[in-house]
């Protein structure tokens, strides 16, 4: 059932640039013959809100991502944004600088799939926060991930536990294991994730 608490979506100045993320929802949704009710009901979210990721009117937080990615029987990787095209040669092997998929989040958190492959055993994901922002309530998925905190700070929380890092710090946990995290700096902080397998 939708859960009428859940968050409202964060509007963006900058939501519609990129309409891959909404077309992507709605393309598999309807694929799926799922309504917009059903989709929302199975998320735990509200119509509203799913409506509005579909027309790129506002960015989803990541578990709310998450929920609609499980809802559709996917991953959360399966909707990173399109690139330019990829040299045959390179293809499955290198990710360009400028061509990596990317997703953004509610508050401006974005994400960057570094993995060439979608059906390797292990995924990398570049992830910037801007000061102050948070992935909002814990989530889990599958799979074990490792974290570097490449630049500024980062808070996370994995069940009761709670941790500040700083550059240089790495961490690792077990994913399903319901966790968040904030950049609590005034400047932004950038994490290197590996999921495996990948999930999320």
């Amino acid at each position: 059932m939708a859960d009428e608490n859940a968050p409202e979506p964060a509007m963006d100045a900058a939501a519609g640039e990129d309409p891959v993320l909404g077309e992507r929802i709605r393309g598999l949704r309807k694929r799926r013959r799922m309504t917009l009710a059903q989709l929302a009901d199975s998320a735990g979210l509200s119509t509203g809100y799913i409506s509005q990721i579909e027309r790129n009117l506002a960015y989803p937080s990541i578990p709310a991502l998450v929920g609609i990615a499980r809802s559709l029987g996917v991953t959360v990787q399966w909707f990173f944004g399109g690139a330019a095209p990829v040299p045959q040669a390179e293809h499955g092997y290198v990710i360009r600088r400028g061509n990596r998929l990317r997703i953004q989040y509610d508050h401006g958190i974005v994400d960057e799939l570094l993995t060439p492959k979608m059906s390797l055993q292990v995924e990398m994901i570049y992830t910037r926060l801007p000061p102050g922002t948070e992935s909002a309530e814990s989530y889990s998925h599958a799979g074990d991930a490792v974290g570097f905190v490449m630049a500024g700070e980062l808070e996370i929380w994995i069940g009761e536990r709670h941790f500040h890092l700083r550059e240089g710090d790495s961490f690792s946990y077990s994913a399903g294991e319901p966790h968040r995290y904030r950049n609590p700096a005034e400047r932004e902080a950038i994490v290197l994730w590996a999921i495996s397998p990948p999930s999320f």
